[in-house]
């Protein structure tokens, strides 16, 4: 499912055009993905249009609250993960909502764990699904670059 996720990314979402469900789906099947990963990919995203279409306190996105981890966050995400997450919200890249939107969707996927690479694409598609990637330039060279990042 997540190849398809980053299949999305690429060929629609990156470039701001949405086709219809069906279409989606007819392309995707065309391509060699299989129906049942299809049928996941989709309500993944569905999940994550759900989610930026509710509302939420402004003062939520500005909280500095600590996240703690439920143990199946920690068995899903790993500490690196974790600490990735971390630095992108002390960087100001994610916000605290964002940070749960991004959380929410790695929960989504049908993966026991996940690997770094999959919370970086699932920060970037969450960005973009609220416009936001654009906004920092480097956004897709943080995420997959070969620096690590660093706070100065």
């Amino acid at each position: 499912m997540f190849d398809i996720l980053v299949y999305l990314f690429e060929n629609y979402f990156e470039a701001n055009v949405y086709p219809d469900e069906g279409t989606l789906t007819r392309e995707l099947s065309a391509a060699g993905f299989d129906r049942d990963e299809i049928n996941q990919a989709m309500a993944w995203v569905n999940g994550l249009e759900k989610l930026t279409q509710q509302s939420y306190l402004p003062s939520l996105a500005d909280s500095r609250a600590q996240r703690f981890y439920s143990d199946a966050e920690e068995t899903k995400i790993g500490t690196e993960s974790r600490g990735f997450l971390l630095f992108l919200e002390t960087s100001g890249i994610l916000n605290p909502v964002q940070r749960e939107w991004v959380i929410d969707r790695i929960m989504a996927l049908n993966e026991h764990e996940v690997s770094l690479e999959q919370v970086k694409w699932t920060v970037l598609i969450v960005l973009s699904s609220q416009g936001q990637a654009s906004d920092f330039m480097f956004i897709e060279d943080l995420l997959f670059g070969d620096a690590e990042p660093t706070m100065h």
